[in-house]
């Protein structure tokens, strides 16, 4: 409280503050958790997929479209994240034996799980390392990117209200030019945020990730609101794992653990496609579906299960990422065989970031106009 309440003030906040918790609050409480004991969980499903509900197929194909802004059905889906499961387990093989570990992959998860070395002390030391990751990214900037935005990128703590669950998010200021964008990261339990992921979240979640394609989109004073402020899962999160395969490109990963941070981050996004489509069409338990992740993945246990449980609660967004990632890559690709000497990947990321986020579907038609037109800067 102010210093200038008084000792009389002081007390007769903190009694009612108090008396509300007690009276009204914690009653509250107790009415949702018979609520939940007596009367949902009697009447809930057992298995956590919309498999088991009625009409839970129909239901689940439709999340997938929202989320993914695709018509990819769920067993296309599985099969993608399998193939690129296997594509990404044999990168991380190539760095375990360039790293000279002798155990086996699982091994190497643990190892980076467990050794001290692998985590900062404190938070003063992950916030340093953080900014010394964006002072690496911002010279390579201008070889990828026409345009960066005006606000300014930063690291802070997640609030302590929050820093029991997730690692952390990305909030844009107002379109300002002068507000920074921030990555709210979590700080507490410093020994589950491995220090070989720390540049590939900076590239995902800063520059040039979500800091760029959300904050150029608000800066753009010439869309209409619903593209500079509007949201799709598939393209901002596809755009802000696809800025992550950006980091060669950047002049990042020359440390080997931090390459194989790279690809343990995209590992994650890979199964996704596997565990969700897994759970909510195959009939996965969620136990199968953790173990999937901890078999695959370097992941801590706790966050692990935080993960499935959000794939449970919230099925098919998860399944974003790597749909976008994927169509990113592909459109890029297209763009820099049918264009050939004309093509410029700073043309292609303005053409993709110029007009806010769009439908996967609507982003493809859009570049495929564009490279029949030959390209160039046009938005």
């Amino acid at each position: 409280m102010p210093a200038s309440f008084s000792p009389a003030e002081r007390q007769r906040i903190s009694q009612a503050f108090r008396e509300r918790i007690t009276g009204k609050i914690y009653p509250g409480y107790a009415l949702w958790q018979d609520m939940l004991r007596g009367r949902y969980l009697p009447a809930a499903n057992p298995e956590p997929g919309r498999w088991a509900m009625k009409g839970g197929d129909q239901l689940y194909a439709w999340e997938l479209r929202h989320h993914t802004t695709t018509t990819l059905p769920p067993e296309t889906i599985h099969s993608l994240g399998l193939s690129e499961v296997a594509r990404i387990r044999a990168r991380m093989e190539d760095v375990r034996r360039e790293v000279g570990f002798d155990g086996d992959l699982k091994a190497f998860f643990e190892y980076i799980r467990t050794d001290p070395r692998f985590y900062c002390k404190t938070p003063e030391e992950l916030l340093a390392r953080f900014e010394a990751i964006e002072a690496r990214i911002w010279p390579g900037i201008p070889t990828l990117f026409h345009e960066r935005p005006e606000a300014p990128f930063e690291v802070r703590p997640l609030p302590a209200l929050g820093d029991q669950r997730g690692t952390g998010y990305y909030r844009p200021g107002p379109p300002d030019g002068t507000t920074p964008g921030v990555l709210f990261f979590n700080m507490s339990m410093l020994d589950t945020r491995p220090i070989p992921t720390l540049e590939t979240l900076t590239l995902h979640e800063g520059i040039p990730g979500h800091h760029f394609q959300i904050t150029l989109a608000r800066e753009n004073e010439a869309l209409p609101p619903l593209l500079r402020y509007g949201s799709a899962t598939a393209f901002s999160e596809g755009w802000g794992l696809y800025a992550e395969s950006l980091g060669p490109e950047l002049g990042m990963f020359k440390d080997p653990m931090q390459m194989f941070g790279h690809y343990d981050m995209e590992m994650l996004r890979a199964v996704r496609l596997v565990v969700d489509t897994g759970i909510h069409a195959r009939k996965w338990s969620r136990q199968k579906a953790i173990d999937f992740i901890l078999d695959n993945t370097s992941m801590a246990q706790r966050d692990v299960e935080v993960e499935i449980d959000r794939y449970i609660a919230y099925p098919a967004q998860a399944c974003a990422y790597k749909i976008g990632q994927l169509k990113f890559r592909e459109l890029r690709e297209r763009s820099a065989q049918e264009l050939g000497a004309s093509f410029d990947v700073r043309d292609y990321h303005h053409q993709v970031l110029g007009t806010g986020c769009l439908p996967m579907d609507v982003l493809e038609a859009k570049v495929d106009a564009w490279i029949a037109s030959g390209g160039g800067m046009t938005a």
